[in-house]
This record gives C-alpha cells, sequence and structure tokens, in this order.
C-alpha cells in the first residue's frame, strides 16, 4: 500500500527527493515529527513504472530456458509469482499477464516451458507440443521450481512466491505445489486433467495430479467455470473430496454461465463478470498468503 506522509501544521512546506531513483516524495513538515497514514493503493498522482523483458535463466536439470519477466521500478520489497502459460502456448495473453503482476505490484515470471521442443509462433508450437505427447511434468517441474528460485534471488524480493496457472497451466500450478516446497501460495484456473483415469496416463505425464494431493504444500485457490467439459464440476468435486480427506487448505469458486477459459478476452468463452471477480478473489488470496504488494509483509 502507498503511503502519503504529512505533518500537523499546515503553515509551511518544502521538498525532498528520495534517494530511490525517479521516485519524488513531497513531505509536508511542520514541528519535530511527522504522521504516517496509509492511502489508496491506486491514486491519480502515483509515480509508476514497470520493467519487462525476455531474460534466460536456468531452469529444469540447470538447462537455459527463456522467460517474460517484469517487475515494479520502486525500492520493494515484492512478493513473486510464477506464471505457467496455458497449452496455447507462451503467447502475448501470458505476457499481458505477466505485466498486470508486476503492475499490482509483484515481481512476476513465466517460463517458456516448451523450450525444448524448439522456436516458432506460439500455435505452432503447441501443435508441436501436443503431437509429442505433452510436456513432461518432470521438465515442467524443474522449470516452475528454478523460476521461483530465481524470483526468490531478486533483492527486491520478500522471499515469499506463488504460482498461477490457467488450462494445463492450472493443472501444472496444482502439480507443482504438490511436488515442491518452493510456493506459499498456488492458483488453480480451470486446470483440467488433475483428475485422469489410468488409460490416459503417458510416459510424459505418467501420475494423474489429483494423487499427489495429500504433498500439496501450500494454500490452494481454484476458480473454475459450471459448463466447463475439462475440468467439469464434476471433477472439480473429485478434487475438492481429495483435499478434504488430506485436511489441505483451499479455496474453490465455481462460476455459473462460464465455461473454460473465462479470462481470456480475445476469445468467444470470455465472462466478464466472472473474469473480474476472479481476478479479484486471486489478488486478495494472494496479499493474505504473500504479503502486502509494494511493501512485503
Amino acid at each position: 500500500m502507498r503511503m502519503s506522509l504529512a505533518t500537523q501544521n499546515p503553515g509551511s512546506s518544502r521538498e525532498l527527493t528520495d534517494c530511490y531513483p525517479l521516485v519524488v516524495l513531497v513531505l509536508l513538515k511542520l514541528g519535530q515529527w511527522i504522521v504516517v497514514w496509509p492511502m489508496h493503493p491506486y491514486t491519480t498522482d502515483m509515480y509508476e513504472g514497470m520493467l519487462a523483458e525476455t531474460i534466460m535463466l536456468p531452469g529444469h536439470n540447470g538447462e537455459i530456458i527463456n522467460a517474460y519477466y517484469a517487475r515494479p521500478l520502486g525500492p520493494g520489497p515484492f512478493p513473486g509469482v510464477v506464471l505457467i502459460h496455458h497449452m496455447p502456448g507462451w503467447d502475448e495473453l501470458y505476457r499481458e499477464f505477466t505485466r498486470k503482476f508486476a503492475h499490482h505490484g509483484y515481481l512476476a515470471i513465466s517460463p517458456n516451458i516448451y523450450f525444448r521442443f524448439g522456436h516458432g509462433s506460439p500455435d505452432d508450437m503447441s501443435a508441436k507440443v501436443r503431437g509429442s505427447g505433452g510436456v513432461p511434468d518432470a521438465s515442467v517441474v524443474g522449470d516452475i521450481d528454478a523460476s521461483a528460485r530465481f524470483l526468490k534471488s531478486m533483492p527486491l524480493s520478500n522471499r515469499k512466491v506463488g504460482v498461477f496457472g490457467t488450462c494445463s497451466g492450472g493443472r501444472q500450478a496444482f502439480l507443482v505445489a504438490c511436488r515442491t516446497k518452493s510456493f506459499d501460495a498456488a492458483v488453480n484456473c480451470w486446470g483440467g486433467n488433475v483428475v485422469q483415469p489410468k488409460e490416459k496416463l503417458t510416459p510424459a505425464q505418467p501420475v494423474a495430479p489429483i494423487d499427489y494431493s495429500k504433498d500439496l504444500s501450500c494454500p490452494l485457490l481454484g476458480l473454475f467455470g459450471e459448463e466447463d467439459k475439462n475440468p467439469t464440476p464434476e471433477s472439480v468435486h473429485q478434487l475438492e473430496e481429495e483435499l478434504k480427506k488430506y485436511g489441505k487448505n483451499y479455496e474453490f469458486h465455481m462460476y455459473p454461465g462460464a465455461g473454460h477459459g473465462f479470462f481470456y478476452y480475445p476469445g468467444v468463452g470470455y465472462r466478464p463478470e466472472a473474469a473480474v471477480d476472479g481476478w479479484k478473489k486471486m489478488f486478495t488470496f494472494f496479499e493474505k498468503y504473500l504479503g502486502t504488494p509494494g511493501r512485503g509483509r
């Protein structure tokens, strides 16, 4: 939360420049002491800035992969979020999502989990991955775990990191939260194939994520559409029963009239009311478990 500094006596004022680059604070000072109170998180006089770029970092087994990284410009400390892109690929939408988190005060990184399949358009790479039987769960866990370590290593980090994913990325967010202890909160948005029958398991994805439920290592938020075909409401209920059985900390929301991908504004499945509410619930959830964006906890 942004802070405003003011004094008890309105008779005089002076301007001071904070030592952090580009950040100018106007301090109204009278007497010998200053009162501090919180302001609304977003005001028209606030300084804003972010850095967003493609970077390279060690992923699974130390292999170098590329990733999209965005962070606010400011003194921090900031919580972090790792974004796992959806089946349509490491695309423009996920760059927008990454910048959205940075805008809200997070260190945000979206690794290209399809890196090992080569390069091309997101559509072409997605088709190549599907034709190869899917991206291996082992490399996804390794890449996402490495991305969390990257965020925690940043000087501006408050050392708390969440993981977020939609579609196949939602499945993988749940999987990573079960297979590692690197995360403080996880968000699964309509992740399909968390519940998988044995005949649908593959060498790349040999275990259904639901079978790891007992190992979930952090609080989980789930956002789902009532009209989705994968996951169906029945499979969401099945996952919920497993989480209850093991006493896990979770919060699920099912949106009537919404199907798969209801955050995706370019598509026919976009549902504005559900999307706005879902983002609001997500930021509330992350603030609860990762700390206040822009200040840490």
